[in-house]
């Protein structure tokens, strides 16, 4: 083996080692540092044979103004904290009159005073924002469905933020994102 052949196997051997560290020993550290502030929440909704779930990040209010200044309005929102938030549906709805097939979707939203839209996007982004700019990492293109629901203001303060469900009656449920003192309910119904 030649001196250079040794040097390169070196070289590899130690990115090879810096990618392990990274992936097995600080990713995680940085990820469990970062989920304290805004915990993981998994729900999941069964009414008949429909099965939905939500999957996002929930951080707290911590005495701060949320909507029109940490998030602001009329921009694109990666509707709670860390990875873009997600809801699946094992079947056929129907959202505002329109098709959201069954399937997984990254969750977003425009927040406003008076009503937000709420993004269906078909692709899955491993994190909420782009590390280059902070910008969100969601690509309009691939938008499967964005929905108009209208603001309710909340006479309680949701401190730390929540999606959750409620069946009001066999085929319709309600998706209500919460926090602040701002809950933003969206009636859906299984696609008939």
């Amino acid at each position: 083996m030649t001196k250079l052949t040794k040097w390169l196997l070196r070289i590899l051997g130690v990115i090879i080692g810096i990618v392990l560290l990274f992936n097995f020993v600080i990713g995680p550290i940085i990820k469990s540092q970062t989920k304290k502030h805004s915990p993981e929440q998994h729900i999941t909704h069964t009414q008949n044979d429909l099965e939905v779930k939500a999957f996002y990040c929930s951080p707290a209010k911590k005495d701060r103004k949320i909507f029109g200044e940490l998030v602001p309005y009329n921009e694109v929102w990666r509707t709670g904290a860390n990875e873009a938030s997600t809801f699946t549906t094992n079947k056929d709805l129907n959202v505002n009159g329109e098709l959201l097939k069954a399937g997984t979707y990254s969750l977003w939203t425009i927040p406003n005073e008076k009503s937000w839209k709420i993004i269906f996007n078909s692709e899955m982004y491993g994190w909420g924002v782009k590390f280059t700019d902070q910008s969100p990492s969601r690509d309009p293109k691939h938008d499967a469905l964005i929905a108009e629901a209208n603001v309710s203001k909340s006479l309680t303060t949701t401190e730390n933020f929540s999606i959750s469900f409620l069946e009001t009656s066999p085929e319709i449920f309600i998706m209500t994102i919460a926090w602040d003192d701002v809950a933003v309910p969206l009636k859906i119904s299984v696609k008939q």
